[in-house]
């Protein structure tokens, strides 16, 4: 069995579901001379070629989010060869696969290639983007200097700004947010930057950092300042007093928002729920989770998934279980959060191999790091089956593997002494251009 899995190797575009029949519908070649990324020829529509929808499109570009090459050759594939039209979105999904690989060279060419375009003009999520992908390269100047560029797309405004200090503050870069907002060129902007939801955004970015004493100090300099504090000022420093270890002090913030009478939203509601669990423990979590609902404020997945971590942490896994057929019945659909949750804390492969499954079933798309956790998890037991069934599952549905499941994969067959496959997987992963670990045993 485990031959045969080893010698087979990833065919993505005729693994995946949603343009299966699309692909096996013709014996040409897919991707003829892919040695353009963005000047091929047009050539002549495949015969009997069925319609492909956008959502198609984007869901096999999202396949692909780890192999950069692989996804811009099915972009332009799908435009030349099936006669499909690209839209602002299905741009937007390539820039943002493009852009973690910064290949910022190429995005500006796809960028100029869809302002030709009527149907894909750039728009703001397309530049939040750029922001996203240069911020997280640390190129805090490009993408300042992409902001400024923003004027020949009309797209020089508040919610561009907004766009950027969110980037800047989402990804560790909260002094040049700060930098930017209160000082220099903020006066040239045409609008305001002094209010409460830069201040939140600035705020966040102090909690991203985990620098307690400056949420703390932020915190009060907004009093100082005058600066309004509204339900998500008090949700982001609720959060941040659980996550500095003083949930009780989250719980005295809930009470002074209910004295000033600020109407919870579920958001809130969800950070109450994990500081009263842990400063109270899960009963009083669960407890508001109650309240909540009997408030009319309807519970959405994310608090579904913190009661089963406050569960979890308590060990209490028959109750866990319980509130995930909870979600099935009330049509809150699971998402891969709730099952990682499960699989970070089961103990026996069958199990996680069972939830696995019934997570597939219910048509919840596994991440890469799903793929990671897993194989991960099993090596470390001993267990190499289970592996191969993960990795044989990944490949499947269509998903491209990545240098961490690759690397869990090799460090499990090091494991159990197959060095010969393991070398195997090694060369393949290197052939992809994707980094290995170094190995003394290979």
């Amino acid at each position: 069995m485990l031959s045969s899995i080893s010698t087979r190797r990833l065919n993505p575009f005729s693994l995946l579901s949603p343009i299966h029949v699309l692909l096996s519908s013709t014996s040409h070649p897919i991707f003829p001379n892919p040695t353009s990324y963005f000047h091929s020829q047009p050539r002549n529509p495949l015969p009997n070629q069925p319609n492909i929808d956008h959502h198609t499109v984007r869901e096999t570009l999202s396949c692909y989010i780890d192999d950069w090459k692989r996804a811009l050759e099915f972009f332009n594939w799908v435009e030349t060869d099936c006669q499909f039209t690209h839209t602002t979105d299905t741009f937007n999904k390539m820039l943002d696969i493009l852009g973690k690989y910064f290949e910022f060279d190429l995005s500006w060419d796809l960028i100029h290639r869809m302002k030709s375009n009527p149907c894909s003009i750039p728009d703001h999520a397309t530049f939040r983007i750029m922001f996203k992908r240069y911020i997280t390269a640390h190129l805090v100047n490009e993408a300042i200097t992409t902001f400024d560029r923003l004027e020949e797309f009309n797209l020089k405004d508040e919610i561009s700004f907004c766009n950027l200090v969110d980037a800047l503050c989402e990804y560790k870069h909260v002094i040049e947010a700060q930098e930017l907002c209160f000082f220099g060129k903020n006066r040239e902007l045409g609008f305001n930057v002094n209010d409460t939801k830069i201040h939140n955004m600035i705020l966040r970015g102090w909690f991203k950092m985990g620098w307690w004493s400056k949420c703390r100090e932020f915190w009060e300099e907004m009093d100082k300042k005058g600066i309004p504090k509204d339900l998500h000022s008090y949700s982001i420093y609720m959060d941040i007093m659980c996550k500095s270890g003083k949930p009780w002090k989250a719980v005295k913030l809930y009470k002074e928002m209910k004295k000033k009478g600020i109407k919870l939203d579920v958001v809130a509601c969800n950070t109450v729920i994990r500081a009263i669990g842990f400063s109270e423990g899960a009963d009083f979590g669960v407890g508001v989770f109650r309240e909540m609902r009997d408030l009319g404020c309807e519970p959405n997945v994310v608090t579904y998934n913190t009661v089963i971590k406050l569960l979890f942490e308590n060990g209490r896994v028959r109750q866990a279980y319980s509130v995930l057929n909870q979600m099935l019945k009330n049509d809150c659909a699971p998402d891969v959060i709730t099952y990682h949750c499960f699989f970070r804390s089961l103990e026996k492969p069958r199990e996680i191999l069972k939830l696995f499954d019934l997570m597939i079933c219910n048509g919840v798309q596994p991440r890469m790091d799903t793929y990671v956790m897993l194989m991960r998890k099993f090596g470390r037991w001993g267990f190499l089956r289970p592996v191969f069934i993960v990795w044989k599952k990944m490949e499947e549905l269509g998903s491209s593997p990545n240098e961490f499941a690759y690397n869990a994969l090799i460090d499990a067959l090091i494991q159990k002494g197959m060095l010969d496959m393991a070398r195997n997987y090694d060369e393949e992963m290197l052939a992809k251009g994707l980094s290995s670990k170094p190995r003394k045993e290979l």
